[in-house]
């Protein structure tokens, strides 16, 4: 990298852990899942060489964490590489420690966590006498990660966390739509000195306006955010933001208020936590088909991919397996039934 681009990167760093300075601009894991190797090798070599030094994955992102260790040893020195285990006792967390340094080839992982802490249930579970915390910090003893950090989507559960243990880093979502994190969390963690990690950045592709969004939550005391990427132009875009990192303007922060309004509540993020579906519904793809229906006014592009498509939203049988893994709670069953009636009756009476 030449001279004079290390050093405006310089500029737009943060330190996430004690010895862990990054670009702001991080990369997430999931996205990466959808590409072959070829394609997902090119996707992080771009990452590297546009200065993004910090990855994110997890043991459940199926081969993410594989497809990182294909390339990202190779800049071992360079890159921060952080990962998670959904488990919640200190057995099996040292077994996905384990299973994570294999699948990264890697000899250490510079940050661990708790993967999607979402109830006071959860946080009796993992800090029991053999629950998961104890795991990260024998495995941190012995040197196989560095920092012990905690995931989750509930700001309320994580500080309860932060209340019984020193996590040295917190991955919550963080967003013009979703700033609940911003009340009390993020304010105590930086008092804290813990790293901020912003998961769900951009809402999960949800929101048009990247660059006022990125520049509302940097100025909220983030310290990197990690959108799922899985193009070059994708990386391209999101690290041209941190060229402008000022606080929004009163008229840049209406802009934004209306996209929240547009957006609602109720908006998938596509994590994809709820899959596989039992009937092989592509449920984030099909959250994606309906915000270009109703928002962006779509309807024949729209009913193009459900005519090509094996599964849609008539063949959902209200299992509700996707809702209880949701981490947002939402009601995909009802969210599907009502879309495809409003489709259905725009279709008919289109066809009048």
């Amino acid at each position: 990298m030449p001279e004079a681009m290390q050093s405006e990167l310089a500029e737009k760093t943060s330190v996430v852990a004690a010895g862990i300075k990054v670009l702001k601009m991080g990369m997430g894991g999931i996205p990466i899942q959808r590409l072959d190797v070829k394609q997902s090798d090119r996707v992080l070599e771009k990452a590297v060489a546009a200065g993004i030094n910090f990855f994110d994955t997890a043991r459940i992102y199926t081969d993410s964490e594989s497809k990182f260790g294909r390339v990202l040893p190779r800049y071992r020195t360079r890159v921060i590489i952080a990962s998670k285990s959904f488990n919640r006792d200190a057995a099996t967390v040292l077994t996905d420690i384990e299973a994570s340094l294999k699948q990264l080839r890697t000899d250490y992982i510079d940050i661990y966590q708790c993967h999607n802490i979402a109830s006071a249930g959860d946080l009796e579970k993992i800090f029991a006498v053999h629950g998961a915390v104890a795991g990260l910090i024998k495995a941190k003893e012995q040197g196989k990660i560095r920092h012990i950090g905690l995931s989750g989507h509930k700001p309320r559960i994580v500080t309860m966390a932060l209340e019984r243990f020193a996590f040295e880093t917190i991955q919550v979502p963080c967003n013009f739509m979703e700033t609940e994190a911003m009340q009390e969390l993020i304010p105590m963690a930086r008092q804290r000195q813990i790293g901020i990690i912003a998961m769900k950045p951009i809402g999960g592709g949800n929101i048009s306006e990247i660059d006022l969004n990125f520049r509302f939550i940097f100025n909220q005391g983030v310290d990197v955010a990690i959108p799922g990427m899985d193009s070059e132009k994708q990386i391209e875009e999101n690290v041209a933001v941190l060229a402008d990192l000022s606080p929004l303007t009163l008229e840049e922060t209406a802009r934004l208020q209306k996209e929240k309004d547009r957006l609602g509540d109720s908006f998938c993020r596509r994590c994809e936590y709820c899959m596989p579906c039992p009937q092989g519904l592509p449920i984030s793809f099909l959250h994606v088909l309906k915000n270009y229906y109703f928002l962006y006014d779509l309807q024949d592009w729209a009913w193009e991919r459900i005519g090509a498509m094996a599964k849609t939203y008539k063949d959902c049988i209200a299992c509700g397996q996707c809702v209880q893994k949701c981490p947002y709670h939402l009601n995909m069953p009802e969210i599907f039934r009502t879309t495809w009636e409003k489709m259905l009756a725009d279709k008919t009476a289109k066809e009048r």
